[in-house]
């Protein structure tokens, strides 16, 4: 259809329509081929994996579904590109095909703790758009760092770290403006001298571990640095050049060969939160002015030197200070009592020293410091104090020792080293499957059935959430913080007070009366089954006016329990997404009851934990029948 001259204002109209539509039609077949391409390239990829331990990708990368769908891929909003690939923690072994190098659009590409091996191809560079890469602890990686690392003009951050590389650091990879995170240790380089006046200004942090020899003092240049890591080399002394780095945060130098007296240059940072000199030779006594100079110290681990002389007094200016790790040195005299003015101190180590006092046993232990400018403060320790000391059962925490002086008062408690659920649930790079979440739910039901119906009175803990939920080694929960719990009198079945426990997690009586109960604590416990399966806390920004976590996993629920379950349950484990969601199902229905405004709808905890043990059962049973 061409015009000469002057065209028909009708002729016109059918022209640009005729030039829409093709304009359509070639933007469909574009995004087709290059959704095909991205496809085309991930399945390369899986015929490249020879062992798949979980079968995530045998079972889920299938061309009946879009590649949008595929567990570990995530793909744009807008043109449906794939724009990160995760297979991070699949335990997958195999080798990097060239054809990755297609996903035009990747930004991440994360593949840590796997065993993928060989060399990874130079295609990769196609990656323009690339921003991070993370192969770390895939450990059969060899060969030397490829210098084409430095062709990625978008790239923040590197991981290499826990591979087997040789030989020195590519320089080129420093020319990268844009670089911010770069890890490499546990590998088997060489030299940081040749690259550390490359490094853009824009890098804040900067970990090596790489079995080198003596720090050059050229590193007092990269003034930017928030984090440096220099772990597990052959240094023997540490360049006052460190000192010049204003902004610093964590210094961690543990488990090299440094002697000599504690570098005073470090009080020059007084910007360090963190400061790390575990397993080293430091000799002579630590200096009275730490605090003064670091106030903003947040954690100080000295353990496994040669210190020696009085532990300084002067930490009550040390204000966050959480972590004081002083164990296996030769510190002599009493133990400071300014240490009982640090409230927030969480983990006190003193062990193996020359001590006077009462913890100096070795044990890594949870300090809980009540303050001593508060009635309320002293009221709740002597609460948590007759309640531990009678309590017993596996699921609650354990009291050690207690210190009820004039100056302070504190309670020494079992150390759990994994942390609280609230970090796991919500500030933790590594998620809880689905069986580690029902077995937390379990111990904390174990321990509330107890305290509710096995102690020789009821008791209510009335503080039940995530951050009172404290993990073991052995990912064990035990119930904590027992400030404001009350005892039931004999045959009574709620009592009053004017106490106030969480926000979220309060039942309505609790909150609008006071009144509490055992069906107060079975409320909160629903609340906190509910956070821990769908991933969002019931304080989220998400609940406005009417809308709450409870009211958003009713109503969603009902239409289909995958709308409400955190992402990161869907498909990841060995178990089918089918076994899933009939376990998402069966607790979501419990969480349900069990947050009920009405108190007498609610189960008891004698019903909650047969309720979750048959859940369990049955969700075994459809694992092992996979």
């Amino acid at each position: 259809m061409t015009c000469f001259g002057t065209c028909s204002v009708p002729m016109m109209k059918a022209m640009s329509m005729a030039i829409l539509v093709c304009s359509m039609v070639t933007s469909t077949m574009s995004e087709t081929t290059n959704i095909t391409t991205d496809q085309s390239a991930l399945l390369v990829l899986k015929s490249h994996i020879t062992h798949d331990p979980q079968n995530i990708l045998s079972k889920n990368w299938s061309t009946s579904s879009s590649i949008c769908d595929w567990v570990g891929v995530t793909c744009g909003a807008k043109h449906k590109r794939v724009t990160m690939l995760n297979l991070s923690y699949m335990g997958l072994t195999g080798t990097v095909p060239p054809q990755l190098g297609n996903l035009s659009f990747l930004v991440e590409l994360r593949c840590r703790n796997n065993s993928f091996h060989g060399s990874l191809p130079m295609e990769l560079t196609r990656l323009r758009r690339l921003k991070l890469i993370s192969f770390g602890f895939n450990n059969l990686m060899k060969g030397e760092i490829p210098s084409w690392f430095g062709l990625f003009p978008k790239l923040e951050t590197l991981n290499l770290y826990g591979n087997q590389f040789i030989g020195s650091i590519p320089t080129s990879i420093f020319n990268l403006s844009s670089l911010q995170i770069i890890t490499l240790f546990n590998n088997q380089l060489s030299g940081i001298y040749n690259f550390l006046h490359r490094i853009s200004i824009f890098m804040y942090v900067l970990v090596i571990n790489i079995y080198i020899i003596g720090i050059p003092r050229e590193i007092g240049n990269l003034t930017t640095l928030k984090e440096l890591y220099l772990d597990s080399n052959n240094f023997k002394e540490i360049p006052t050049e460190i000192g010049k780095i204003d902004g610093l945060e964590l210094l961690s130098l543990q488990s090299n060969r440094l002697t000599g007296p504690f570098p005073l240059f470090m009080l020059n940072i007084s910007s360090l939160k963190n400061l790390s000199f575990t397993h080293n030779n430091l000799l002579g006594s630590l200096p009275n002015n730490i605090c003064q100079s670091v106030p903003r110290l947040q954690a100080l681990t000295l353990a496994y030197n040669q210190l020696s002389g009085f532990i300084p007094s002067q930490w009550w200016q040390c204000k966050e200070l959480r972590t004081l790790e002083l164990s296996l040195n030769h510190f002599v005299g009493s133990i400071p009592r300014t240490i009982g003015n640090l409230t927030m101190l969480k983990e006190l180590g003193l062990g193996s020293n020359n001590l006077t006092g009462k913890l100096n046993d070795g044990l890594h232990v949870a300090i809980k410091v009540f303050n001593r400018n508060l009635e309320e403060a002293f009221k709740s320790f002597d609460a948590e104090c007759e309640l531990l000391f009678n309590l017993r059962h596996r699921n609650l925490i354990k009291i050690l020792k207690t210190h009820n002086g004039n100056e302070f008062k504190a309670l020494v408690l079992q150390f759990m080293s994994m942390g609280s659920l609230e970090k796991w649930l919500h500030n933790c790079d590594n998620s809880l499957n689905m069986l580690q979440r029902l077995n937390i739910m379990i111990d904390v039901a174990s321990a509330l059935e107890y305290l509710h119906h096995g102690y020789s009175q009821p008791v209510v803990h009335c503080d039940i959430k995530p951050s009172n939920i404290l993990l073991d080694a052995d990912m064990v929960a035990h119930v904590a913080d027992f400030g404001i719990s009350k005892m039931l009198g004999e045959n009574a079945l709620m009592t009053q007070t004017k106490t106030l426990a969480t926000i979220g997690y309060m039942a309505p009586e609790y909150g609008l009366d006071g009144i509490v109960s055992t069906k107060a604590d079975v409320y909160s416990y629903g609340v906190l089954l509910m956070e821990t399966f769908t991933g969002k806390k019931p304080t989220d920004e998400m609940f406005v006016e009417d809308l709450s976590l409870r009211k958003w996993v009713k109503e969603s629920f009902s239409l289909e329990v995958t709308e409400v379950a955190d992402k990161e349950l869907l498909g990841e484990e060995k178990e089918d997404r089918s076994a899933i969601k009939d376990c998402l199902a069966s607790i979501m229905d419990l969480a349900l009851n069990c947050s009920s405004d009405t108190p007498e709808k609610r189960k008891t905890m004698k019903d909650v934990l047969i309720s979750l043990h048959k859940t369990k059962k049955k969700l075994l049973k459809e694992i092992q029948s996979i």
